[in-house]
């Protein structure tokens, strides 16, 4: 049976009030993930301040790890300096860069000087490269030896030696050279039934392998080919630098598809959480909206100087949202395929010609379609063959006119580096609405005396 949500986090605040920390640690770990961050954002920020203070610095780094990113950046900025360190250095190393990368620069340093220098450099390579690349979605806990090292003193190493590897990856063995460069892999289930003397260079494969500036749609083409479910992934000069995952990968492109979405409604600049100050989050929407109500005024013009044929015919004003909304959902569906095979490195910015005449072919068949139901039914509400052929036509040039803006436009703004996810909508839908009332109302006004 589902808890309440309120019996949680007041749960959670009589513990933090009474100091219970047994009692705290012990009833965090009855909760699921999605129950923890729901409970969090119940929480005042002293109270989740206190609260990741109060439980050891393992169970605040999963805390923060299964909260949105935006989150857990302003939950570790609101620690001390020495505090969010211990437990940064609890958290996976991928999760360490998406957070630490969103910090500021002083924020950042102000950890960083808390860790042993070591420690920090890695952490500082990790925070360096882009997060939707390959080293920064990396993971850097791994095993690899020597590949002149046996079989046997691997396994000595890796069952008895000082280094807990219950967090690293067991699937593989790597194989190095000087300069940590990768020679080769080695399967975990070799390297067990492989004879104790023999060498990791004797067993080792040659493996496939992503550079660390590659970017997701390499990384997803890449996975794709291979079947793999992990990369090791080499610097410039084919040094190690970590692992990535297939997993990381998968959840990476939701992320964007999902960001994406978010800037396709106007919600522009970065994650917007109910828990925000209300004012930053008016700010951000109307910025976006205030530029849409000037959009679709202009639109709306177009109806104004033709108000003596919808004065004229007002069944033409039935019409009207039908062809707009009509030839804007195809555009959408447009713009979606050109959004995914942009992000899959199918197409780029250079290939519009290629893309245009793609979308043509399919908004020429799905218009005529389209334009002959709504003939259909406009005769069959009025009787008048000329009112099915004004509105059918515009139906079917403007669904031609939006899958050519949709799948175009997305990677025309690319290539002025810009963000597609961002302007692709507003200017499909004022140019759809736009051209489709003039189609409909110009049509309608040459043909009036037939209407």
């Amino acid at each position: 049976m589902e808890r309440s949500p309120i019996q949680t986090w007041d749960q959670i605040r009589s513990y933090l009030a009474e100091s219970d920390t047994p009692g705290l640690n012990a009833y965090l770990e009855t909760l699921s993930g999605a129950e923890v961050v729901r409970a969090l954002f119940r929480l005042t920020v002293d109270e989740q301040r206190e609260l990741l203070m109060a439980v050891p610095a393992a169970a605040a780094a999963e805390i923060i790890e299964v909260s949105p990113d935006s989150k857990a950046v302003d939950l570790i900025e609101s620690l001390p300096s020495a505090e969010a360190a211990a437990i940064v250095l609890k958290m996976a190393s991928d999760e360490q860069a998406d957070v630490l990368g969103e910090l500021p620069g002083e924020d950042l340093e102000a950890i960083l000087e808390e860790m042993e220098e070591a420690t920090a450099s890695e952490v500082r390579e990790l925070v360096s490269y882009a997060s939707d690349s390959a080293g920064g979605l990396m993971v850097t806990e791994y095993l690899a030896f020597p590949s002149r090292t046996s079989a046997g003193a691997v396994i000595e190493q890796i069952t008895s030696g000082p280094t807990d590897v219950s967090r690293f990856l067991l699937q593989h063995v790597f194989a190095i050279g000087r300069q940590r460069r990768l020679l080769g892999t080695v399967k975990f289930r070799d390297l067990v039934f492989a004879d104790r003397d023999t060498t990791l260079s004797e067993i080792m494969t040659r493996p496939t392998v992503v550079n660390t500036e590659a970017d997701l749609a390499t990384l997803s083409h890449c996975f794709a080919e291979t079947g793999y479910l992990s990369l090791p992934v080499t610097s410039d000069d084919g040094a190690l630098r970590g692992v990535l995952l297939r997993s990381d990968v998968e959840g990476a492109l939701v992320d964007k598809s999902e960001a994406d979405h978010l800037k396709s409604q106007g919600i522009v600049q970065g994650e917007e959480l109910r828990t925000m100050n209300v004012l930053l989050r008016s700010r951000r929407r109307l910025s976006w909206l205030s530029v849409n109500i000037l959009l679709n005024i202009a639109a709306a013009s177009v109806i104004a100087a033709f108000e003596e044929t919808l004065t004229a015919v007002i069944a033409l004003a039935v019409f009207l949202p039908i062809v707009s909304d009509m030839s804007g959902c195809s555009g959408n569906q447009a713009v979606a395929v050109s959004m995914r095979e942009l992000t899959l490195g199918v197409v780029n910015a250079r290939d519009v010609a290629h893309v245009w005449w793609q979308e043509v072919k399919v908004g020429l068949i799905n218009g005529v379609a389209l334009g002959s139901l709504l003939a259909l039914a406009a005769y069959l509400w009025k009787g008048n063959a000329t009112l099915g052929l004004v509105v059918g036509l515009a139906l079917c040039i403007n669904t031609i006119v939006a899958v050519s803006i949709g799948g175009t436009v997305p990677l025309i703004i690319k290539r002025l580096n810009a963000d597609p996810a961002v302007a692709s909508g507003p200017v499909l839908t004022t140019v759809t609405d736009m051209c489709g009332f003039f189609l409909v109302l110009g049509m309608a006004t040459v043909a009036l005396p037939w209407l």
